[in-house]
Protein backbone atom coordinates (compact mmCIF):
# COMPACT_ATOMS: atom_id res chain seq x y z
CA UNK A 1 0.00 0.00 0.00
CA UNK A 2 2.64 2.52 1.00
CA UNK A 3 4.49 1.51 -2.14
CA UNK A 4 1.65 3.01 -4.18
CA UNK A 5 2.51 6.48 -2.89
CA UNK A 6 5.10 8.13 -5.18
CA UNK A 7 7.64 8.64 -2.41
CA UNK A 8 10.84 10.56 -3.09
CA UNK A 9 13.75 9.61 -0.83
CA UNK A 10 16.35 11.74 -2.55
CA UNK A 11 17.43 14.61 -0.33
CA UNK A 12 20.63 16.37 -1.34
CA UNK A 13 21.11 18.26 1.91
CA UNK A 14 24.12 18.13 4.21
CA UNK A 15 23.80 19.01 7.91
CA UNK A 16 25.39 22.33 8.69
CA UNK A 17 24.84 23.83 5.24
CA UNK A 18 22.21 26.35 4.14
CA UNK A 19 20.30 25.62 0.93
CA UNK A 20 18.13 28.20 -0.84
CA UNK A 21 15.53 25.84 -2.25
CA UNK A 22 13.58 28.70 -3.89
CA UNK A 23 13.58 32.50 -3.66
CA UNK A 24 12.44 33.39 -0.15
CA UNK A 25 12.93 29.89 1.30
CA UNK A 26 16.17 28.59 2.80
CA UNK A 27 16.45 25.23 4.53
CA UNK A 28 18.86 23.65 6.99
CA UNK A 29 19.09 19.93 7.80
CA UNK A 30 19.74 18.83 11.37
CA UNK A 31 22.01 15.83 11.88
CA UNK A 32 19.39 13.72 13.69
CA UNK A 33 18.62 10.83 11.32
CA UNK A 34 16.37 8.00 12.53
CA UNK A 35 13.57 5.71 11.31
CA UNK A 36 11.15 8.49 12.30
CA UNK A 37 13.08 11.54 11.03
CA UNK A 38 14.59 10.14 7.79
CA UNK A 39 17.87 12.07 7.26
CA UNK A 40 16.94 14.59 9.96
CA UNK A 41 14.69 17.52 10.73
CA UNK A 42 14.53 20.28 8.13
CA UNK A 43 14.23 23.85 9.44
CA UNK A 44 13.19 26.66 7.12
CA UNK A 45 14.02 30.36 6.92
CA UNK A 46 11.35 32.50 5.23
CA UNK A 47 12.16 35.84 3.62
CA UNK A 48 15.21 38.06 3.56
CA UNK A 49 16.29 40.83 5.93
CA UNK A 50 13.45 40.38 8.41
CA UNK A 51 12.72 36.67 8.46
CA UNK A 52 10.74 33.88 10.09
CA UNK A 53 12.11 30.48 11.10
CA UNK A 54 9.81 27.46 10.74
CA UNK A 55 10.55 24.54 13.11
CA UNK A 56 13.93 25.33 14.72
CA UNK A 57 14.34 21.62 15.41
CA UNK A 58 15.78 19.66 18.34
CA UNK A 59 18.00 21.05 21.08
CA UNK A 60 21.11 20.42 19.00
CA UNK A 61 23.95 22.89 19.46
CA UNK A 62 25.38 22.47 15.96
CA UNK A 63 21.98 22.93 14.31
CA UNK A 64 21.17 26.00 16.38
CA UNK A 65 24.56 27.49 15.47
CA UNK A 66 23.96 26.85 11.76
CA UNK A 67 20.54 28.50 11.89
CA UNK A 68 21.89 31.55 13.71
CA UNK A 69 24.84 31.82 11.30
CA UNK A 70 22.41 31.62 8.38
CA UNK A 71 20.50 34.69 9.59
CA UNK A 72 23.53 36.69 10.72
CA UNK A 73 22.96 40.32 9.77
CA UNK A 74 19.22 39.73 9.49
CA UNK A 75 16.41 40.11 12.02
CA UNK A 76 14.37 37.06 13.02
CA UNK A 77 10.92 38.45 13.79
CA UNK A 78 8.92 35.21 14.11
CA UNK A 79 9.47 31.57 15.07
CA UNK A 80 6.72 29.27 13.75
CA UNK A 81 6.29 25.75 15.12
CA UNK A 82 4.26 23.09 13.30
CA UNK A 83 4.00 20.77 16.32
CA UNK A 84 5.67 19.84 19.57
CA UNK A 85 7.62 16.68 18.94
CA UNK A 86 11.16 16.82 20.24
CA UNK A 87 12.68 16.87 16.77
CA UNK A 88 10.86 20.11 15.91
CA UNK A 89 10.47 22.51 18.85
CA UNK A 90 13.09 22.15 21.64
CA UNK A 91 15.54 24.54 19.92
CA UNK A 92 12.98 27.34 20.27
CA UNK A 93 14.27 28.74 23.61
CA UNK A 94 17.84 29.16 22.28
CA UNK A 95 16.71 30.74 19.00
CA UNK A 96 14.34 33.05 20.87
CA UNK A 97 17.03 34.03 23.39
CA UNK A 98 19.42 34.89 20.55
CA UNK A 99 16.91 36.77 18.39
CA UNK A 100 14.04 38.03 20.53
CA UNK A 101 11.56 36.66 17.98
CA UNK A 102 7.94 36.00 18.89
CA UNK A 103 7.03 32.30 19.04
CA UNK A 104 3.82 31.28 17.32
CA UNK A 105 2.08 27.88 17.20
CA UNK A 106 -1.34 26.31 17.59
CA UNK A 107 -0.68 25.71 21.28
CA UNK A 108 1.18 23.52 23.79
CA UNK A 109 1.48 19.76 23.50
CA UNK A 110 -1.60 17.85 24.61
CA UNK A 111 -3.58 14.69 24.02
CA UNK A 112 -6.17 14.96 21.28
CA UNK A 113 -8.70 13.45 23.71
CA UNK A 114 -8.87 11.18 26.73
CA UNK A 115 -7.91 7.67 25.68
CA UNK A 116 -6.88 4.57 27.58
CA UNK A 117 -3.96 3.26 25.55
CA UNK A 118 -3.19 0.65 28.20
CA UNK A 119 0.14 -0.36 29.65
CA UNK A 120 2.12 -0.60 26.43
CA UNK A 121 4.98 1.90 26.06
CA UNK A 122 3.95 5.15 24.41
CA UNK A 123 5.98 7.63 22.41
CA UNK A 124 6.06 10.18 25.26
CA UNK A 125 9.82 10.58 24.93
CA UNK A 126 9.14 12.32 21.63
CA UNK A 127 6.89 14.99 23.17
CA UNK A 128 8.12 18.50 24.01
CA UNK A 129 5.81 19.07 26.96
CA UNK A 130 7.71 22.21 28.04
CA UNK A 131 6.84 24.18 24.90
CA UNK A 132 4.62 27.22 25.23
CA UNK A 133 4.12 29.69 22.35
CA UNK A 134 4.17 33.42 23.03
CA UNK A 135 0.85 33.49 21.20
CA UNK A 136 -1.46 30.76 19.92
CA UNK A 137 -2.56 31.01 16.31
CA UNK A 138 -6.11 30.36 15.16
CA UNK A 139 -6.98 28.52 11.97
CA UNK A 140 -6.82 30.95 9.06
CA UNK A 141 -4.93 33.61 11.01
CA UNK A 142 -2.43 35.54 8.90
CA UNK A 143 1.08 36.52 10.02
CA UNK A 144 2.94 39.10 7.95
CA UNK A 145 6.59 40.04 7.77
CA UNK A 146 8.98 41.86 5.48
CA UNK A 147 7.87 40.71 2.03
CA UNK A 148 6.12 37.57 3.22
CA UNK A 149 2.66 36.51 4.36
CA UNK A 150 1.87 33.23 6.11
CA UNK A 151 -1.55 31.71 6.81
CA UNK A 152 -1.96 29.33 9.76
CA UNK A 153 -3.72 26.10 8.76
CA UNK A 154 -4.71 23.78 11.61
CA UNK A 155 -3.99 20.16 10.67
CA UNK A 156 -4.52 18.00 13.77
CA UNK A 157 -3.95 14.28 13.55
CA UNK A 158 -0.23 13.57 13.84
CA UNK A 159 -0.50 15.59 17.05
CA UNK A 160 -3.46 17.49 18.45
CA UNK A 161 -1.64 20.80 17.98
CA UNK A 162 -0.25 20.22 14.48
CA UNK A 163 -0.38 23.29 12.26
CA UNK A 164 0.79 23.84 8.68
CA UNK A 165 1.82 27.23 7.33
CA UNK A 166 0.84 28.48 3.87
CA UNK A 167 3.42 30.92 2.47
CA UNK A 168 1.20 33.06 0.27
CA UNK A 169 3.61 34.86 -2.06
CA UNK A 170 5.06 31.73 -3.75
CA UNK A 171 1.94 29.68 -2.95
CA UNK A 172 3.71 26.91 -1.00
CA UNK A 173 2.98 25.09 2.25
CA UNK A 174 5.21 24.17 5.18
CA UNK A 175 3.50 20.89 6.00
CA UNK A 176 5.45 19.76 9.07
CA UNK A 177 4.95 16.04 9.62
CA UNK A 178 1.36 15.99 8.37
CA UNK A 179 2.41 15.31 4.77
CA UNK A 180 5.96 14.18 3.95
CA UNK A 181 7.50 13.11 0.66
CA UNK A 182 9.58 10.21 2.00
CA UNK A 183 7.02 8.39 4.19
CA UNK A 184 3.67 8.60 5.95
CA UNK A 185 3.75 9.88 9.54
CA UNK A 186 2.95 7.90 12.66
CA UNK A 187 -0.46 8.70 14.12
CA UNK A 188 -0.11 7.60 17.75
CA UNK A 189 -2.91 7.98 20.34
CA UNK A 190 -3.55 9.77 22.57
CA UNK A 191 -1.61 12.69 21.06
CA UNK A 192 -2.61 11.67 17.55
CA UNK A 193 -6.06 10.88 16.19
CA UNK A 194 -6.80 9.04 12.95
CA UNK A 195 -10.20 10.69 12.59
CA UNK A 196 -8.61 14.12 12.93
CA UNK A 197 -5.77 13.14 10.63
CA UNK A 198 -8.07 12.04 7.81
CA UNK A 199 -10.17 15.19 8.21
CA UNK A 200 -7.02 17.31 7.96
CA UNK A 201 -5.97 15.54 4.77
CA UNK A 202 -9.39 16.22 3.27
CA UNK A 203 -9.02 19.83 4.33
CA UNK A 204 -5.72 20.16 2.44
CA UNK A 205 -6.80 18.35 -0.71
CA UNK A 206 -8.73 21.25 -2.32
CA UNK A 207 -6.16 23.89 -1.42
CA UNK A 208 -4.17 25.56 -4.18
CA UNK A 209 -0.61 25.15 -2.88
CA UNK A 210 1.25 22.92 -5.32
CA UNK A 211 4.54 22.59 -3.41
CA UNK A 212 4.91 21.40 0.19
CA UNK A 213 8.06 21.76 2.28
CA UNK A 214 7.84 19.05 4.97
CA UNK A 215 9.62 18.65 8.28
CA UNK A 216 11.59 15.69 6.93
CA UNK A 217 12.65 14.76 3.43
CA UNK A 218 12.54 16.59 0.12
CA UNK A 219 9.92 19.01 -1.11
CA UNK A 220 6.69 17.63 -2.53
CA UNK A 221 5.58 18.72 -5.97
CA UNK A 222 2.01 18.35 -7.27
CA UNK A 223 0.96 18.42 -3.61
CA UNK A 224 -2.84 18.01 -4.05
CA UNK A 225 -2.26 14.79 -6.00
CA UNK A 226 0.18 13.59 -3.35
CA UNK A 227 -2.39 14.29 -0.61
CA UNK A 228 -4.90 12.21 -2.57
CA UNK A 229 -2.41 9.33 -2.56
CA UNK A 230 -2.05 9.73 1.21
CA UNK A 231 -5.83 9.46 1.65
CA UNK A 232 -6.02 6.35 -0.52
CA UNK A 233 -3.15 4.78 1.40
CA UNK A 234 -4.84 5.29 4.77
CA UNK A 235 -8.13 3.93 3.44
CA UNK A 236 -6.28 0.90 2.10
CA UNK A 237 -4.65 0.40 5.51
CA UNK A 238 -8.09 0.53 7.08
CA UNK A 239 -9.35 -2.04 4.56
CA UNK A 240 -6.45 -4.34 5.47
CA UNK A 241 -7.37 -4.12 9.15
CA UNK A 242 -11.00 -4.91 8.37
CA UNK A 243 -9.92 -7.81 6.16
CA UNK A 244 -7.93 -9.30 9.05
CA UNK A 245 -10.84 -8.81 11.46
CA UNK A 246 -13.13 -10.59 9.00
CA UNK A 247 -11.16 -13.75 9.85
CA UNK A 248 -12.15 -13.44 13.51
CA UNK A 249 -11.54 -11.53 16.72
CA UNK A 250 -7.91 -10.60 17.24
CA UNK A 251 -5.49 -8.21 18.92
CA UNK A 252 -3.23 -5.41 17.73
CA UNK A 253 0.09 -7.37 17.60
CA UNK A 254 -1.59 -9.93 15.32
CA UNK A 255 -2.89 -7.17 13.04
CA UNK A 256 0.56 -5.56 12.88
CA UNK A 257 2.18 -8.86 11.84
CA UNK A 258 -0.51 -9.38 9.20
CA UNK A 259 -0.43 -5.98 7.50
CA UNK A 260 3.11 -4.63 8.04
CA UNK A 261 5.19 -7.10 6.04
CA UNK A 262 8.95 -6.63 6.41
CA UNK A 263 8.56 -3.93 9.05
CA UNK A 264 11.73 -2.48 10.58
CA UNK A 265 11.76 -3.92 14.14
CA UNK A 266 12.41 -0.43 15.49
CA UNK A 267 8.99 0.62 14.17
CA UNK A 268 6.87 -2.17 15.67
CA UNK A 269 5.70 -0.08 18.63
CA UNK A 270 4.81 2.84 16.38
CA UNK A 271 2.95 0.51 14.00
CA UNK A 272 0.93 -0.84 16.91
CA UNK A 273 -0.08 2.66 17.94
CA UNK A 274 -1.01 3.51 14.35
CA UNK A 275 -3.22 0.41 14.19
CA UNK A 276 -4.75 1.49 17.50
CA UNK A 277 -5.52 4.87 15.94
CA UNK A 278 -7.29 3.16 13.02
CA UNK A 279 -9.19 0.84 15.35
CA UNK A 280 -10.23 3.67 17.63
CA UNK A 281 -11.65 5.48 14.60
CA UNK A 282 -13.41 2.31 13.39
CA UNK A 283 -14.91 1.75 16.85
CA UNK A 284 -16.15 5.35 16.94
CA UNK A 285 -17.79 4.82 13.54
CA UNK A 286 -19.46 1.59 14.66
CA UNK A 287 -17.62 -0.71 12.24
CA UNK A 288 -15.57 -2.49 14.93
CA UNK A 289 -16.33 -3.39 18.55
CA UNK A 290 -14.16 -4.02 21.58
CA UNK A 291 -14.72 -4.40 25.31
CA UNK A 292 -14.45 -1.02 27.00
CA UNK A 293 -12.52 1.85 25.42
CA UNK A 294 -10.09 1.18 22.60
CA UNK A 295 -6.71 0.21 24.06
CA UNK A 296 -3.43 -1.31 22.95
CA UNK A 297 -4.20 -4.56 24.83
CA UNK A 298 -7.78 -4.87 23.63
CA UNK A 299 -9.30 -7.49 21.40
CA UNK A 300 -11.30 -6.37 18.39
CA UNK A 301 -13.94 -7.84 16.13
CA UNK A 302 -16.20 -6.65 13.35
CA UNK A 303 -19.53 -5.20 14.42
CA UNK A 304 -22.69 -7.12 13.66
Amino acid sequence: MAEDIPFNKKLDLVPGQVDEVMPGVRRVLCNNPSPFTFKGTVSYIVGRGKVAIVDPGPDDAAHVATLLDAVRGETVTHILVTHTHRDHSPAVPKIKAATGAVVLAEGPHRASRALNVGEAPRLDASNDTDFRPDRALADGEVVSGHGWTIEAVTTPGHTANHMAFAYKEPNVMFSGDHVMGWSTPVVAPPDGSMGDYMASLEKLRPRRETIYFPGHGPQITDAPRFVAYYILHRKAREDSILHRLAKGETDIPTVVRAIYIGLDPRLVKAAGLSVLAHLEDLVARGAVVTEGPASIEGRYRLAG
